[in-house]
């Protein structure tokens, strides 16, 4: 069996058709050819993320779709790309990241974001109706945190995010990473010359050029791509619903998170050093496993009527949208939060947003490993916004456009 990507008509937040009924552990044909596995419960995801006889290694991994990231299948990552390496060096890498990213860290970030989320929707109120929410707010947000938190100008935001999606599209331009391992090689060596208050600057000092240029590659894609493609693809969710939430609680965001799992096509992966047996199935040293995040999460054992959303759900963080084990997303804080602040500023701000087209017109990323739309054109009722928000916090009146 091949990988199936291919989603229903009419049902663009459900895993695909061919994911369902599945075993917890299924054969599966990668693009190299390479015979390996599909896990699509949760208990054979954790196993597989969480035992040290599985290796993210990338010269060892083979992939189900395929990819544009750098050194590419069959090389080993590059120095500083510590998201495809094991302990120790994936350790030492993270050890160095792990303090800029705890949740007392992000937690200060919120009033930044908060200002950043009411630029934006300004911006939009301005303009008037209707909007593409993916360019006016949904990528802006993370685009320009995590711009902040590496010290790279926010200038230059349409070159990084025109290249960055490149790798995350089977098949993508690979002249891409090119491009942005040279500009970001370029930032590196100015923080050398003149730090700043930035995590680039911070790092100067423990890594090599080679080795903080890949760090901030990875952390500059994961940082915007991932979040922009889940605040755009929760918010067409919650309007397909009908009407929209007045408030987005944290139960809430969870449950987006578990019921959308963005992460659809070919990966996380995992290869076996040694035979280890996961859910029954022996998985022979050397085979490639995959996890199917969406169907993963919405496995009938962990979750009550998981084909649902329900965004009172509680203990929805019980999914594996952000991985699991020692490869757990290490900015998961920080999207939870953009992701928190972001819905809710949204819908506080037009209680009356609504699609601008049909939900079967709004375009979607299926060939995408990050699951999403590429626009998500909006609209509300003239006037219904509370106003432009001053400093100081008070809502200044605007007349209609």
């Amino acid at each position: 069996m091949r990988l199936p990507i291919e989603r229903h008509p009419g049902h663009p937040f459900d895993p695909p058709a061919g994911l369902r009924g599945l075993p917890a552990m299924s054969r599966l044909e990668f693009a190299d050819g390479h015979l390996g596995w599909l896990a699509t419960t949760d208990a054979a995801a954790r196993t597989v993320l969480g035992d040290p006889r599985f290796s993210a290694r990338q010269e060892i991994k083979h992939v189900a779709t395929h990819s544009s990231r750098p050194g590419g299948p069959g090389q080993a990552a590059p120095p500083g790309f510590f998201g495809a390496m094991d302990p120790p060096e994936h350790t030492r890498y993270r050890r160095l990241l792990t303090g800029r990213f705890t949740v007392r860290g992000m937690r200060l970030l919120e009033p930044r974001i908060e200002q950043i989320a009411a630029e934006r929707l300004d911006a939009m109120a301005a303009a008037g109706p209707p909007a593409d929410l993916v360019t006016a707010y949904a990528l802006p947000i993370p685009s320009m945190v995590i711009c902040e938190l590496l010290g790279v100008p926010y200038a230059d935001h349409e070159f990084f995010q025109e290249r960055s999606s490149q790798l995350v599209i089977p098949g993508g331009d690979p002249a891409a990473v090119g491009d942005l391992t040279a500009y970001l090689h370029e930032q590196v060596r100015c923080r050398r010359k003149a730090p700043g208050d930035d995590l680039i600057s911070d790092l100067t000092t423990d890594l090599t050029d080679e080795e903080l240029t890949n760090v901030a590659l990875l952390l500059l894609v994961a940082g915007h791509e991932t979040t922009a493609n889940m605040l755009a693809l929760g918010v067409f969710a919650l309007l397909e619903r009908g009407t929209p939430p007045e408030s987005v609680s944290d139960d809430a965001v969870e449950e987006l998170l578990r019921w959308l799992s963005i992460l659809h096509q070919g990966g996380p992966a995992r290869t076996a050093l040694e035979d280890v047996e996961v859910a029954g199935e022996l998985v022979r040293k050397g085979e490639t496993v995959v996890l199917s995040l969406p169907v993963v999460n919405r496995d009938p054992s962990v979750h009550d009527d998981p084909e649902t959303l329900r965004l009172d759900r509680g203990g929805a963080r019980r999914h594996l949208a952000f991985g699991h084990g020692v490869h757990q997303c290490l900015g998961q804080q920080l999207a939870r939060i953009e992701l928190r602040i972001g819905y809710r500023a949204l819908f506080e701000r037009f209680p009356g947003l609504r699609l601008a087209v049909p939900a079967s017109a709004v375009p979607l990323k299926p060939d995408a490993t990050v699951y999403g739309v590429t626009s998500l054109p909006v609209t509300w009722p003239q006037g219904s916004d509370e106003g432009v928000i001053e400093p100081g916090g008070e809502h200044a009146p605007t007349s209609p456009a």
